[in-house]
């Protein structure tokens, strides 16, 4: 193969690869970021920690990155009842999008990850470095980690490649990928949501439930005892066991449904709402109390020594949980104080940007000709003579059959923003 045509190949693999790239970036944002949702007021929404901001509040999509593109954040995933905090008082960076300054809202809830920390462990969450599978809350929408649900036993250094084994800020070894280390008690495919012991503690029907049909809850007899499944997983087999939304180490989002277009053009990311029976006067159908998760409950609420060396006292939720509630008059009024018990909720979505299936080229012109015509004709020229000098940059490697490698076309723009760079000190 000759060396023209390989210069010509690389030139064509690096264009393809910047065509690749547009083409993923419009498939991972699709949504228009022009618009931050604080008008919208409280909603359920994906939420951001600015980690750059002194601040510990919470922004919404379009701010992380219109208002903060060019710092340290750390995505906290959807949050119900939560409203932007960018145009608030509440942090001093500018917001770009609502230009006017909005009171602090009070009505936020900043839970421990707007600490940047997650889990029962309190562990910072380092997307480069956690590779353990999260589960989020139902009720909290805190994150944890399997191992710290006994769901598996903590990953040692031993479990990770030589070049793998660094180490967190209390000296614990970075996890190895879950997907690489023995099954999970209880697989993603085994439940549909999970709530942690802290809100099971805080919301009576839940314990009642556990360790029953559909409720599964991880105990052992003993402190040395292996850890395992009540009700027995493999008896439970009532129904179709399908889960939701255990995101992997990447943390992402499952059952996108079609929604309907809100009002800004935005979409709501709406679930099926289940048809909810009248509450009933004929008796409460709730299942007898599991005696053990009974006996869990009280020593975790124990004000003596309360201890999770026998259960964590988490509850797994099988699919279809919502259909199987009693709703018997008492029964009825916990869940309603809990309406995400109920009905899947909706979450908030940016509405589609119409651009983001157009190359750069199309996006190039597109900009060019939204310009009023003398900076449309400036820009022009200036592309022109961009054009020129790129050509005039080349031609040696042409002449000397030389591969035109991504680090020479980063070196030309470098040298055109130095040039840039000292005409205008020049000027100055």
């Amino acid at each position: 193969m000759s060396t023209n045509s390989s210069n010509a190949e690389t030139l064509a693999d690096y264009v393809a690869s910047q065509d690749t790239l547009v083409q993923e970036a419009a498939e991972a944002l699709p949504h228009q970021f022009s618009h931050c949702t604080y008008p919208l007021g409280h909603l359920r929404q994906a939420v951001y920690l600015c980690l750059t901001c002194p601040e510990a509040r919470g922004i919404c999509s379009a701010c992380s990155i219109a208002c903060h593109t060019d710092h340290e954040q750390v995505e906290l995933f959807p949050k119900r009842n939560f409203r932007c905090d960018c145009p608030t008082e509440a942090i001093g960076h500018p917001c770009l999008l609502h230009t006017t300054a909005e009171p602090v809202n009070e009505l936020n809830w900043y839970g421990q990850n707007f600490q940047a920390l997650f889990c029962r462990c309190k562990r910072p969450y380092d997307a480069a470095t956690e590779n353990e599978t999260m589960i989020q809350c139902l009720a909290c929408e805190d994150w944890f980690h399997e191992s710290c649900c006994n769901l598996r036993e903590p990953p040692s250094s031993e479990d990770l490649p030589p070049e793998n084994k660094d180490h967190g800020p209390n000296g614990d070894a970075v996890s190895k990928a879950s997907n690489d280390l023995p099954p999970a008690l209880i697989g993603p495919e085994d439940y549909d949501s999970f709530v942690c012991s802290g809100c099971v503690l805080k919301i009576p029907i839940l314990q009642r439930y556990a360790g029953t049909r559909g409720c599964f809850i991880v105990v052992r007899d003993l402190p040395t005892s292996p850890w395992k499944i009540l009700p027995d997983i493999h008896t439970d087999n009532h129904e179709s066991l399908k889960v939701s939304s255990v995101p992997e180490s990447s943390i992402h989002s499952n059952k996108r449904a079609l929604s309907p277009t809100g009002v800004d053009g935005s979409t709501v990311k709406r679930a099926r709402l289940l048809p909810i029976p009248s509450p009933s006067d004929a008796g409460c159908v709730a299942p007898i109390p599991n005696r053990t998760a009974q006996k869990i409950f009280a020593d975790l609420t124990s004000s003596i020594d309360p201890s999770p060396a026998l259960s964590t006292g988490d509850v797994f939720l099988t699919d279809g949980f919502r259909e199987r509630w009693c709703r018997c008059t008492s029964c009825i009024l916990e869940l309603e104080a809990h309406p995400y018990l109920l009905n899947e909720e909706e979450t908030y979505e940016p509405p589609e940007d119409p651009d983001s299936a157009l190359s750069l080229d199309e996006l190039g012109m597109r900009a060019l000709s939204r310009l009023p015509r003398e900076r449309a004709i400036d820009g022009i020229h200036a592309f022109n003579a961009m054009k020129d000098d790129l050509v005039q940059y080349l031609r040696p490697f042409a002449q000397q059959g030389k591969v035109v490698n991504e680090t020479d076309v980063r070196n030309f723009f470098d040298g055109l923003l130095e040039e840039k760079r000292a005409s205008r000190e020049h000027q100055s």
